[in-house]
C-alpha cells in the first residue's frame, strides 16, 4: 500500500500532528505551564473521548494522503501487430541474381544469371508484407556503413511502400564493409521503447539481408533482443555462385560499371549470399529462415500469426492504483456518530439542568 497524497503531506502533517498531540495531552490530563509539562487534576472530559478524537484526526490525514493499492486490469493495453523490416542496403545487395529478368554474362566462362538486383527482392518483399498485414504499425532500420531508422513506426502503409520504392544500395565510394550485426543496437532501443509505450502490442522482425561479412569484426548476437520479438523471420537474396555488382554514385545509372575484383580489375567482383550465416541470425532471433529467389507470395510467412493467442501471455495486462479510502471514511464516519451522540447526550444534560 502507498499514498497517492491528494493533499500534500506536509499539509496534512502541518495541520494534523498539532491536533493529535492535543487530543493525547487531553486525554492523558497533561496541561503545559511555566512549570513544563504536568498532569492537570481539573475536571476534564472522559480519557476515551479525547482517545476518540484522536483516533479521527488519524484517521482524517489517513484519508487526506489517498491510501492506494497496485491493481491489474485484464486486458487494459491496446492489442496490435508492429512490424520491423531490418534492410541490408549494402552494395552486395546490388549483386544481379534475384529473380526474373534479362540474362546477364558476369564473366567470361560463367553462366548467364537474371539481371535483378537483391535489392528489388527487398523493395517486392517489404510491399507485399506491408500488404498482408494490414492495420499494423510499420518501422524500416536500414544498414550500410552505418544503421539508423529510416521510418520511426507508423501505420501509413503509403509510407511504407514510397520507402521501398526509393530505397537504394550505400554509395559505392563510401562502402565501409559489410556487418550483418549493424542495425542491432538500433534495433534493440527500438523494440524496447516499443514495449515500454504499448506493452500489449505483437512485434513481428523481418530480417532482409544476404548475410555477406566482409568486415574483419566479429558479428555480434542477435539472442540477446529475441525475448522481444514474437515472430517473423530472417529473408535471404542471392546465391552462393554470387553475382556482380554496378557501382552507385548517388545517381541511378542502369549502365554503370561493375564494381571490379580487388584481386583482378579486369573482372567484376562476386558477391555470394551466405545462407549459413542467415541461419544463425534466424536461430538467434528464434524466427525461421526464408530463402527469396523470387517475386512469390509472402501472405505464408505471417499466415501463423495469430495476435490474441499471442497477446494472451498477460502482456495487455495494465498495471494501475486503486484509492483505498472507504475503509477509513467508514471508520471516521463511525467516530463522528459517537462524537455527535456524545455531543447531543451533553447538551441534553446541560438542558435538564437549567
Amino acid at each position: 500500500m502507498s499514498a497517492r497524497a491528494v493533499v500534500p503531506v506536509g499539509v496534512v502533517l502541518l495541520t494534523a500532528v498539532p491536533v493529535l498531540v492535543l487530543c493525547v495531552g487531553q486525554s492523558l490530563g497533561l496541561t503545559v505551564g511555566r512549570g513544563g509539562v504536568r498532569r492537570s487534576d481539573a475536571p476534564r472530559a472522559g480519557a476515551w473521548t479525547w482517545w476518540r478524537r484522536a483516533a479521527l484526526v488519524a484517521v482524517v490525514a489517513v484519508v487526506g494522503l489517498t491510501p492506494t493499492v497496485a491493481v491489474t486490469q485484464a486486458g487494459g493495453a491496446r492489442v496490435g501487430v508492429q512490424l520491423w523490416f531490418v534492410v541490408d542496403r549494402t552494395g552486395s545487395m546490388a549483386a544481379e541474381d534475384w529473380g526474373p529478368g534479362d540474362p546477364v554474362v558476369r564473366g567470361p566462362g560463367l553462366d548467364p544469371v537474371p539481371a535483378v538486383q537483391r535489392l528489388d527482392g527487398v523493395r517486392h518483399d517489404v510491399v507485399s508484407l506491408t500488404g498482408d498485414v494490414p492495420g499494423a504499425f510499420y518501422s524500416v532500420i536500414a544498414f550500410a556503413d552505418e544503421a539508423g531508422t529510416q521510418l520511426p513506426l507508423t501505420d501509413d502503409a503509403t509510407a511504407v511502400r514510397a520507402w521501398a520504392q526509393t530505397v537504394t544500395q550505400e554509395v559505392t565510394a563510401g562502402s565501409a564493409g559489410t556487418r550483418r550485426d549493424r542495425a542491432l543496437d538500433v534495433l534493440e532501443r527500438s523494440l524496447r521503447d516499443a514495449q515500454e509505450r504499448d506493452p500489449g502490442m505483437v512485434r513481428l522482425v523481418f530480417y532482409l539481408s544476404d548475410g555477406e561479412q566482409t568486415a574483419d569484426e566479429e558479428p555480434g548476437t542477435f539472442d540477446r533482443i529475441a525475448p522481444l520479438v514474437d515472430g517473423g523471420a530472417v529473408l535471404g537474396y542471392g546465391t552462393a555462385a554470387g553475382a556482380p555488382m554496378r557501382t552507385y554514385d548517388g545517381t541511378v545509372d542502369p549502365d554503370a560499371d561493375y564494381i571490379p575484383d580487388p584481386e583482378d580489375p579486369s573482372q567484376p567482383a562476386l558477391s555470394r549470399a551466405d545462407e549459413g550465416a542467415l541461419r544463425e541470425v534466424a536461430a538467434e532471433f528464434g524466427v525461421p529462415y526464408v530463402h527469396r529467389d523470387g517475386p512469390t507470395s509472402t501472405a505464408d510467412l505471417v499466415a501463423d500469426v495469430d495476435v490474441d493467442t499471442i497477446a494472451a501471455d498477460g502482456r495487455a495486462d495494465v498495471g494501475a492504483r486503486r484509492d483505498v479510502v472507504w475503509p477509513f471514511a467508514l471508520v471516521a464516519g463511525a467516530l463522528l456518530a459517537a462524537e455527535a451522540w456524545t455531543w447531543a447526550r451533553a447538551s441534553s444534560r446541560g438542558r435538564r439542568r437549567r
